[in-house]
């Protein structure tokens, strides 16, 4: 039996204008993520709320969705963008505090598992300190690389930038958390820089 493949979001942003229920399969597949990039950026109390606006006011937009786009997902981080921008401060708290937070209070369990998870510890500080000292244009575009696993012309629509500033903005992000770790990168390939960025790019005005 051949799988079913589930109706674009277009189709059923276009078919909620008639039966606004139908929106509530936008819900059903995308919360998860939305909370999941909200909840590291803000933590779980604050993530909650930020992903429950961020579908009503999905909803409330709908009759201006662009049907031509099949793919909802760069839309609805646009939004949940938006809404946590209203919480940066908070944000860049958070990770201040994390920064200064001390590894050496990890002590439970074998010598081992302590070494990997004090290391672990050191590790998200300094990735804190860094992100803490980042721009919010440059950390959004950043995270919603990093951490929403969107591509580069879905963050130019997300956050309604072209994509020459996404690729001239997260190139300078990814030096400046690099050059704060001291060229040694404990946070993943994603927050490396990307060979295929001319450095040019890093010069560009963001329009």
């Amino acid at each position: 039996m051949a799988a079913v493949t589930p109706e674009a979001d277009a189709t059923v942003i276009r078919e909620s204008l008639a039966d606004p229920d139908r929106f509530a399969a936008l819900y059903d597949r995308y919360a998860a993520q939305l909370y999941r990039y909200a909840y590291q950026r803000v933590g779980p109390q604050v993530a909650e709320d930020v992903v429950a606006d961020t579908f009503l006011a999905a909803f409330g937009q709908r009759t201006s969705y662009d049907l031509a786009r099949p793919d909802a997902r760069p839309w609805l981080f646009g939004i949940l963008t938006r809404k946590l921008a209203r919480h940066h401060r908070r944000e860049r708290a958070d990770y201040r505090a994390l920064s200064r937070s001390n590894p050496d209070a990890v002590v439970d369990g074998p010598a081992d598992r302590v070494a990997a998870r004090v290391t672990a510890a050191a590790a998200r500080a300094q990735l804190a300190a860094a992100l803490a000292r980042l721009s919010t244009a440059d950390r959004d575009v950043l995270l919603l690389f990093a951490w929403g696993q969107l591509s580069y012309d879905e963050i130019a629509t997300a956050l309604q930038i072209p994509l020459g500033t996404v690729r001239s903005r997260l190139n300078r992000a990814r030096r400046k958390v690099r050059e704060a770790l001291g060229d040694v990168n404990p946070a993943g390939d994603e927050f490396a820089d990307d060979p295929a960025d001319d450095p040019a790019d890093n010069m560009e005005d963001d329009r």
